[in-house]
């Protein structure tokens, strides 16, 4: 079992820059490839980031490749998306993902397994 905690949301003007920080609880967080995902308003949810245990593999989504940043510490079981140059169509609930990944997995994964509760980020024009 392990439990999320998101932090690190807020209200932001377009250029500024974020960092989201999920923190985990339970054991074995290095046995986990954690993934951000976000919601906006009306539609799906999507994937836009993931990185494998060791930290050495990392997944973007079109939207965000270029500008946002995943990155784990696994002595802090933590996982961090740095977001920069945000725009107003970054506007989200943002959540943090987990899914135990054995030896050759698929990366990025298909469907996880944890979830934190969301942290919203509103970028103003």
């Amino acid at each position: 079992q392990v439990q999320l905690i998101e932090s690190g949301g807020g209200l932001v003007q377009a250029g500024d820059s974020l960092r989201l920080s999920c923190a985990a609880s339970g054991r074995a967080f290095s046995s986990y490839v954690m993934g951000w995902h976000r919601q906006a308003p009306g539609k799906e949810r999507e994937c836009i980031a993931a990185i494998n245990k060791g930290g050495m593999n990392t997944y973007y989504s079109d939207s965000v490749k270029g500008r946002f940043t995943i990155s784990r510490d696994n002595a802090k079981n933590t996982v961090y998306l740095q977001m920069n140059n945000l725009n107003p169509e970054d506007t989200a609930v943002y959540y943090c993902a987990a899914v135990w990944a054995p030896i050759g997995a698929n990366f990025p994964p298909k469907a996880y397994d944890y979830w934190g509760q969301g942290t919203q980020v509103t970028v103003s024009s």
